[in-house]
C-alpha cells in the first residue's frame, strides 16, 4: 500500500518586531522572514513594528490569534537577557501549550553557528487559539536559522513524519482558520 503525499498548503503568517529602534526601512529581520516565508509560498497576513513593551505585544498578537487571517505568527526580537527583552514573557501566558522543543532545536542548531553565546537565547514557542506563535532573536541570521533548520518543513504539510500544519487546519480546511 503506497502512502499519499499531502500536498503543501499555504499558511497565512504574520510577522511582529520587537525593537525600541528599528523602523520597517531598518528591519532587516522582519524582511528576511517575510522573503523566506513567501518564498516557501505561504501568505503574509499583516506585519507590524512595536516597542519592546509586554502590553503591546500582547495586543497586536492577541488581535491576530483571534483573527481567521492569521495561522501562524512569527516575532522577532525580545528574546535576549537584556533589561527590556520580554517577548517570552509577553507570550507565554497566551499559549495554550508551549512548543518546549523549538527553544531546544533552535539553540541546538544555532550552537553550531554561535557556539555558546547561544546559551543566552530565550525563543519560545506555542499554540493560541489554533494559532502558532514562534518568538525568535531579533537577529537576521538567527531569523534565517530557525526558518532554514525548523520552520520550513514544520509548517509544510508534506513534511513528514509530522507538521504542525495539521493541528492549524487538520486534513480538512477547519472553518476557523481557512486557507
Amino acid at each position: 500500500m503506497s502512502k499519499v503525499k499531502t500536498p503543501f498548503r499555504p499558511l497565512k503568517i504574520s510577522v511582529l518586531t520587537v525593537s525600541d529602534t528599528r523602523t520597517l526601512a531598518e528591519d532587516t529581520s522582519g524582511d528576511a522572514l517575510v522573503e523566506l516565508l513567501q518564498n516557501a509560498g505561504h501568505q503574509l497576513s499583516e506585519r507590524q513594528i512595536v516597542k519592546d513593551d509586554v502590553y503591546q505585544m500582547r495586543a497586536v498578537v492577541s488581535q491576530w490569534i483571534a483573527s481567521t487571517e492569521t495561522h501562524v505568527v512569527l516575532i522577532t526580537g525580545g528574546t535576549g537577557f537584556y533589561s527590556r527583552d520580554s517577548t517570552p514573557e509577553a507570550m507565554t501566558p497566551l499559549f495554550d501549550k508551549n512548543i518546549e522543543g523549538f527553544g531546544e532545536l533552535f539553540r541546538q542548531i544555532s550552537y553550531q553557528e554561535i557556539g555558546t553565546s547561544t546559551i543566552q537565547s530565550r525563543a519560545v514557542a506555542g499554540l493560541a487559539n489554533q494559532t502558532l506563535i514562534f518568538c525568535l532573536p531579533g537577529s537576521t541570521g538567527a531569523c534565517k536559522t530557525a526558518w532554514n533548520g525548523i520552520l520550513a518543513e514544520q509548517l509544510d504539510a508534506s513534511h513528514r513524519p509530522c507538521n504542525f500544519v495539521s493541528m492549524l487546519i487538520g486534513p480538512y480546511i477547519s472553518p476557523l482558520h481557512e486557507v
